[in-house]
């Protein structure tokens, strides 16, 4: 399953490349990809993990960039 968010406020390349690699290792993450120009989080997850993965990613990217709100879309 696809998943989408937005990383609003995000203004640092270095740390969209470091939350991506973060999120591309939680557990039941398949891929995991920032698009640094569109601010745009997508990871493709499993479909067992899918409703407790936005808590986790929301951990991962306050540790990088603690002033991004993370929205679902």
């Amino acid at each position: 399953m696809k998943k989408m968010y937005i990383l609003e406020d995000l203004d640092c390349a270095h740390c969209a490349a470091e939350i991506e690699a973060a999120v591309g290792k939680l557990a039941g993450v398949q891929s995991s990809t920032v698009t640094f120009m569109t601010r745009k989080l997508i990871v493709e997850v499993d479909d067992t993990k899918a409703d407790k993965i936005t808590k986790e990613i929301k951990k991962v990217v306050k540790k990088y960039e603690p002033d991004v709100e993370v929205i679902e879309k």
